[in-house]
């Protein structure tokens, strides 16, 4: 089941349609539109971005659309033309990035987002996903097993275009019908790419230095204690979502997911018990206030209850298997 994110490929059946993914080119959009590929038919699911893959065998497997999201004529004619049943929108500046450009991150993670949900309700496209992040919660939020529903107050302009975000997704269904629907991600690890400019991408970058037999710097205190969660969870539980029949979601701005909760010298440590000479030493900077300000652990109860979420990775599995395939790509 792990080969094949969010069920059998030969046994899902097929979309009425085709399926498009903005941002295709960035960490979660090279896995998802992947995993789609693999679910349905590779022609059918459109991968676009503003502009092409660095390694363009990685979207070799259907068809590649250049797109710029800020530019809704385009956009339109894309829809128009593919009439897609689900658009995913993964396009966004992410929250370290985001602080040394607020005004872009603004633009492109808000105007973005409209454009996508302005076509989708024009041009009656069934279903919509919108990523959001552990970044909406704030400082005065519960940092230990926070609650679907709480204190909301982010103090970074990713976290303030997140929170908006998941408002206006919830008044576009309610308003408009239209069926989007969205997940806070934690910090996301995969082997496929490289980090993308948030704050969790230590635990990214941590494997591939361990990997290549170099010590690693990081820029979080080691107690740092953040929602983490693996690549393949990721692609499960968004598939997952996205496939539950529509009575099933409960929550309209976005569903709390959660997997697990480790440090730095957590993750340090796994590696070790594979690569007994790594090491690791800290100098925590900008990003460290970040960190501070987001959960230690989620409460993700409602997206467990509603539509049956369950994680499969534990930091170790996580670490045997992300140093294994790392491993086989140096070999490769």
């Amino acid at each position: 089941m792990e080969n094949h994110p969010g069920g059998d490929p030969a046994t899902a059946a097929p979309l009425p349609g085709n399926v498009l993914v903005i941002g295709a080119c960035g960490q979660l959009g090279l896995e998802l539109t992947a995993a789609l590929r693999q679910r349905y038919a590779p022609a059918a699911v459109v991968a676009a971005d503003v502009r092409p893959p660095q390694n363009p065998a990685a979207l070799a497997g259907g068809p590649f659309e250049l797109l710029d999201v800020l530019d809704k004529p385009r956009l339109t004619a894309l829809v128009q033309h593919y009439r897609p049943v689900q658009v995913y929108h993964l396009a966004a500046l992410l929250s370290a990035t985001a602080e040394r450009d607020p005004g872009f991150a603004w633009k492109l993670n808000m105007d973005g987002l409209l454009n996508v949900l302005n076509v989708a309700v024009q041009e009656r496209v069934p279903q919509v996903y919108w990523p959001s992040s552990i970044a909406v919660f704030g400082p005065d939020t519960p940092r230990q097993h926070t609650p679907q529903v709480t204190v909301m107050n982010p103090n970074t302009v990713y976290g303030i275009s997140k929170l908006a975000g998941e408002q206006w997704c919830e008044w576009y269904y309610r308003h408009h019908g239209l069926d989007v629907r969205s997940l806070r991600y934690p910090g996301l690890i995969g082997y496929k790419s490289l980090p993308g400019g948030g704050t969790t991408d230590y635990a990214v970058d941590i494997y591939h230095k361990a990997v290549a037999g170099e010590d690693f710097e990081c820029f979080l205190k080691p107690d740092t204690y953040l929602p983490m969660m693996y690549m393949p969870d990721a692609l499960q539980a968004t598939l997952d979502l996205m496939h539950a029949p529509a009575e099933a979601i409960k929550v309209r701005t976005s569903y709390n997911l959660g997997a697990m909760s480790f440090a730095p010298r957590d993750v340090a440590s796994s590696i070790q018990r594979e690569i007994p000479g790594f090491r690791i030493r800290y100098a925590p900077d900008q990003r460290q206030a970040i960190a501070d300000s987001w959960p230690a652990s989620i409460d993700d109860t409602a997206a467990r209850r509603d539509w049956h979420w369950q994680p499969r990775y534990d930091l170790h599995r996580m670490t045997r298997d992300m140093l294994a395939h790392l491993r086989e790509a140096v070999v490769a």
